[in-house]
């Protein structure tokens, strides 16, 4: 189910200095435990928890305009609508009725406690919403050939030009049911089970079951990275077309794992991960071992090491050592979705990538994800402050179908001129 609703305040606010793929940061040995505290409270209550679940049915009904304008019609079409109601509700009770600047509002109670509002607008429009609680072990208020039929009849009592209905609106789940695409589309996944949870001091982390895409790690409500997203890691790094091997490789953020695992594989001479929040790199290390295997386990190998601190200190010190690399790869904050090309944000993305060009060699390349396909204007801003870094650049693009973002995704490579 897609639907599209607002823009999220917090978008232009996700630019923590280094964590996994969307939200980014670190974290201290203090918190640790009361973060894992915290995880073992919750899912002992998960049980309890994931019962306890709303559902909104949601219905629209397109009439002539001319009957909510006119009293006599609405009255009509009030009863219409109660009738209807009647047969498919047992005990149904009006609650309440208004009259909002010409439109109509009425409120009914029916059974095991559910609210049905139907809303007349002068436009036309008339919209029915039915909510109620059920537990996991209840039955539905209906089955989904009995929310067919109250559809069709409403439809047919209203002489409606148009009709729609949508599956229920579940609410009070324990684990996000819901996530968005790049442009803000509500998704709907099909979760069945919190595997993790923990608030770092930098986000909330959540590791929860998908039945189609294995473990999917979330970040502050973002979907980051699941088992089925393989694309989405050797599309950043360019398999196939760019050569690791004997290569010295920056990582900024990747906490998920997944680009690290990827890399040693291709042989480098040496990888320097720089990940700030350590609470995603161990549920990862425990819950994500498909994509990450064992590279997690340990702060230090024969060939990288993983330092848990802030990027943007950690490049800082590098610019002042004079340390260059062949690759640096940006695994961090999305592009953000705005007006313009300002803000905290997109003043964090000019500071990391004035510093990587700063740490690049010659022939190096700065590798990152940008945003999802159905945002240009804001990959368009993004190639314009390509344009104006304290280095001239030139960049290539790829993009790629990633699985638990249902969408395609923009990914740069970025070269000294």
């Amino acid at each position: 189910m897609i639907i599209p609703i607002a823009p999220r305040a917090s978008d232009n606010l996700r630019i923590n200095s280094c964590a996994s793929v969307c939200t980014r940061h670190s974290f201290t040995s203090g918190s640790n435990t009361l973060a894992y505290a915290r995880t073992d409270r919750a899912i002992n209550v998960i049980a309890q928890l994931q019962a306890m679940v709303a559902h909104t049915v949601l219905l629209d009904f397109t009439v002539s305009s001319s009957v909510i304008a006119d009293m006599e019609k609405r009255s009509g079409l009030k009863s219409a609508i109660a009738n209807v109601l009647a047969e498919h509700f047992t005990g149904l009770k009006p609650l309440t009725e208004s009259n909002i600047d010409g439109s109509l509002l009425v409120l009914y109670t029916g059974p095991r406690g559910s609210l049905i509002t139907v809303r007349g607008y002068t436009e036309g429009l008339i919209t029915l919403n039915i909510e109620y609680y059920k537990q996991d072990d209840q039955e539905a208020l209906l089955t989904f050939e009995q929310w067919r039929y109250l559809e069709a009849d409403v439809a047919m009592a209203l002489n409606s030009q148009r009709s729609k209905r949508l599956p229920p609106v579940r609410r009070g789940t324990i684990y996000d049911l819901y996530l968005t695409l790049s442009d803000e589309r509500l998704l709907e996944y099909d979760i069945d089970k919190l595997v993790f949870e923990a608030r770092s001091p930098y986000q909330k982390v959540q590791i929860v079951h998908s039945k189609s895409l294995g473990n999917l790690l979330v970040l502050d409500e973002l979907q980051n990275m699941s088992e089925a997203d393989l694309i989405y890691t050797e599309t950043l790094m360019q398999r196939g077309k760019e050569n690791y091997a004997g290569k010295e490789i920056v990582i900024l953020g990747g906490g998920d794992g997944g680009l690290l695992w990827e890399l040693l594989k291709e042989k480098p001479k040496f990888i320097t991960m720089l990940e700030i929040d350590d609470i995603v790199m161990k549920a990862c290390s425990q819950h994500m071992r498909s994509i990450c295997g064992d590279c997690l386990d340990k702060r230090k190998g024969d060939n990288y090491e993983i330092i848990v601190g802030d990027c943007v200190k950690a490049l800082a010190h590098m610019i002042e050592e004079g340390r260059q690399f062949d690759y640096v790869f940006g695994d961090l904050t999305d592009i953000p979705i705005s007006t313009t090309p300002h803000g905290d944000a997109w003043d964090f993305i000019r500071l990391i990538l004035n510093s990587s060009m700063k740490v690049l060699k010659s022939t190096g390349k700065y590798m990152t994800h940008g945003n999802g396909a159905s945002c240009p204007e804001s990959l368009k801003m993004y190639e314009e402050v390509l344009s104006q870094l304290c280095v001239p650049v030139t960049f290539t693009k790829d993009r790629a179908f990633v699985p638990s973002f249902f969408e395609d995704w923009i990914f740069y490579q970025v070269s000294l001129k």
